[in-house]
């Protein structure tokens, strides 16, 4: 903008000056066209020079900014990578410890099944264990009634036996 001012302003000055003279080869007019003319391609000119100018530097401030976007991606990159390789080992360990967890509940399972049954036939043993001592038990105390019952009975038969002895041993 600075430039179309000056220019504008020495335009001004040409035509204050006035024509070139009367026996010069171009009229004032002319010379006056000449001038806007002259100074309107050297007002483009600048102007692409200076529009030239910021396009060069533009283009080196992207370059710039790509140029550390491309080092950033590449950093950024690197660092993705090493995550990768941290989590690699982690991932394999907890798949295999997953894994491995799987088959013990797979076995566990018919284990625990098994384990199952089993106590229900352990309870179900210890109850006949416990009904059979119980009836044993009852059985022993039977058996003990009957033969001190028994002994009783003899002794008494003994006794009688031994005073129908002494009695006829007593009589000759």
């Amino acid at each position: 903008m600075g430039l179309v001012c000056s220019n504008k302003d020495q335009m001004q000055k040409m035509k204050n000056h006035g024509s070139i003279g009367s026996s010069g080869r171009l009229s004032a007019e002319e010379y006056e066209d000449e001038e806007i003319s002259k100074l309107a391609i050297s007002t483009f000119q600048s102007k692409a020079e200076e529009i030239e100018r910021k396009k060069v530097e533009v283009r080196e401030k992207v370059e710039l900014q790509l140029g550390r976007a491309e080092e950033e991606t590449r950093r950024l990159a690197h660092i993705w990578e090493e995550l990768e390789v941290l989590e690699d080992p982690m991932r394999k360990e907890v798949a295999m410890v997953r894994k491995k967890i799987d088959l013990a509940n797979r076995d566990l399972k018919p284990l625990g099944l098994n384990h199952q049954k089993k106590e229900k036939e352990y309870k179900e043993a210890l109850e006949a264990f416990n009904e059979k001592n119980k009836e044993k038990a009852h059985l022993v105390a039977t058996l003990i009634e009957l033969l001190t019952e028994s002994e009783r009975l003899r002794m008494n038969k003994l006794e009688e036996l031994c005073k129908i002895i002494e009695s006829m041993s007593l009589k000759p």
